[in-house]
């Protein structure tokens, strides 16, 4: 890996740091950063065991302080979703895990753009709601350690 390969794993790191930190947008860059300079593939591999530490940090800050109700709400379609991405991992080709980060990306940067800000007021967990995003969430993350936009497009406007 050349020099612009270390630098952008530097910043993809730091924006997953950033991600757990309260910056949840920053971190949907982490993957497709990499992807510039690697396939997706090897990006998501690269950024698993960032990801892993990460999460254990933000699981034990954050052990106390979570709805059950919003779990409840993702975990069926968190778990559809995992089993559709371990059943096609053999079908999706790397540039098929490419397509699907950038829309991912592309989407989730359109929802942060066009959705109608709230009032303060945050929107009650729904399980039609939750089960769609959870499903994408799931396959997302399976496919390509990208599952948290599409967490954060159900989530955020719960306010919690």
């Amino acid at each position: 890996m050349d020099l612009l390969g270390w630098v952008l794993g530097a910043i993809a790191a730091f924006s997953i740091g950033m991600a757990k930190g309260g910056l949840s947008m920053v971190g949907t860059i982490s993957v497709p950063l990499m992807a510039l300079v690697m396939s997706p593939v090897q990006a998501a591999g690269i950024l698993l065991p960032v990801y892993i530490i990460s999460d254990i940090g933000g699981l034990i800050a954050f052990r106390r302080d979570f709805d059950r109700r919003v779990l409840a709400t993702l975990l069926p379609g968190a778990i559809a979703g995992i089993g559709l991405g371990w059943a096609t991992a053999h079908l999706v080709q790397e540039r098929q895990v490419g397509l699907i980060v950038g829309l991912i990306g592309l989407v989730f940067a359109l929802n942060a753009i066009l959705r109608p800000r709230t009032s303060g007021q945050g929107r009650r967990p729904n399980l039609r709601a939750g089960s769609f995003w959870g499903l994408l969430s799931g396959y997302a993350s399976f496919v390509s350690h990208s599952g948290a936009p599409p967490y954060q497009v159900y989530a955020q406007p719960l306010g919690m």
